[in-house]
């Protein structure tokens, strides 16, 4: 049985082992020398209440549903590069992190077996003196999440509930003044116009108070005359900085710098963990935002699969097509695009294959057929007449 206190404690890096909850329940001494805690300081705690790790850019990794903690649920290794780790004496060292998961078999023969073993490497970078962002953080897609300094804020222990809805709602116009009655009509819906403001008054008090309580000195929100506004330059929002990597990808494709434009395409799809605050699924005032960025992260995975497919790499593509079929199984070009890289992969059969599970969801669905353009592509796959470029393809590069 795979142990992973053994392997922490037999490690050449730095390396702790944690168990289902997360916590730390093996520390050896390089991860002593490269950190400065003690095995007594961090046995028993949190993962993330001790590296409180960070990327380069100041977003950190450790918040409610981080990816590590996702990929270790399901007994899957996680790995980051070029990371900030917090040092007992107040800086940060920088460092790559890899993982060895315990298997899902030996967890269950053993309860109180380590699930994972996480090694710590120092890259030789530059230590940081100071926090990399101290502005406060905030995650919007999936799991709504606040954080500063590479600390999550716990906002499920907020006192008014409203609060956070006002923040979220806020968050939702950055940027923009949205009068106080918007507010009270989302907030309260049918409460009238006095008691609705004083309302309002208390809730902009509650969530001010809770930020300054977690250590935002900053001013976060704005009073514009009748309205209140969330300040956009002093906040980090997950869904903006996406947009940007987007934008960033698109340009990059437009010329025609196909490995660049994968790399802005890969972070951007590295923040989307989840539709824009699908907690409030239901809520009207984020439905609009939420079918946008949607939209935006369904053409980015596009364009992810046409950059793989103009490097040859039709497996790349192929697999990004996979990912929006499971999101979105009714995107009939993608259906098309994926009969084309399996045919440029020599796979005709499953190009075949994907046109009639293709025509079903159509069918089920929408109650349609295939477009035109569609029958005809799998018409010249029977006859063999579609385009399977032998060059530049994932065999050639084999």
């Amino acid at each position: 049985m795979l142990d992973s206190r053994y392997l922490v404690e037999n490690a050449s890096d730095a390396a702790f082992a944690i168990d289902g909850d997360l916590k730390i329940v093996a520390w050896n001494y390089r991860a002593r020398a490269l950190l400065g805690y003690t095995r007594s300081e961090v046995i028993g705690k949190q993962c993330s209440e001790v590296l409180r790790l960070v990327l380069s850019h100041g977003e950190p990794l450790c918040v409610p549903g981080c990816e590590g903690a996702r990929c270790f649920e399901r007994f899957r290794p996680f790995s980051a590069s070029s990371c900030l780790a917090h040092h007992k004496d107040c800086h940060w060292v920088s460092l790559d992190v890899a993982s060895v998961v315990t298997p899902k078999r030996d967890i269950n023969r053993d309860q109180h077996a380590a699930i994972a073993a996480v090694l710590l490497r120092d890259n030789g970078m530059q230590t940081v003196r100071t926090s990399p962002e101290g502005m406060l953080r905030i995650f919007t897609f999936g799991r709504f999440g606040l954080a500063t300094g590479g600390h999550s804020i716990s906002v499920e222990k907020w006192e008014r509930k409203q609060a956070l809805t006002l923040l979220k709602l806020l968050t939702t116009n950055l940027g923009r003044a949205v009068p106080r009655e918007v507010l009270v009509d989302f907030l309260w819906p049918g409460a009238d116009e006095r008691s609705g403001w004083e309302r309002l008054k208390v809730t902009v008090y509650s969530l001010r108070r809770q930020l300054r309580a977690a250590g935002i000195n900053e001013e976060i929100v704005e009073t514009a005359g009748k309205a209140y506004r969330l300040r956009r330059e002093v906040v980090w929002v997950d869904s903006q900085v996406y947009e940007t990597c987007v934008a960033e990808g698109a340009a990059c494709q437009a010329q025609q710098r196909w490995d660049d434009a994968l790399d802005h395409y890969r972070e951007a799809q590295r923040l989307y963990r989840g539709h824009y605050l699908s907690e409030d699924i239901h809520a009207e005032w984020c439905a609009e935002e939420r079918e946008r960025l949607r939209e935006i992260h369904m053409k980015a995975l596009t364009d992810m699969a046409h950059c793989h497919a103009e490097l040859g790499c039709y497996t790349g593509a192929a697999d990004v097509c996979r990912t929006i079929l499971v999101s979105d199984p009714c995107r009939e070009g993608v259906h098309r695009m994926l009969m084309e890289y399996l045919v440029c992969l020599g796979h005709t059969d499953s190009a075949l294959t994907q046109y009639r599970h293709c025509r079903r969801i159509l069918a089920d669905e929408l109650a349609a057929e295939p477009m035109p353009e569609t029958q005809r592509l799998y018409r010249q796959i029977v006859a063999g007449e579609a385009s399977t470029p032998a060059a530049n393809s994932d065999q050639a590069a084999e």
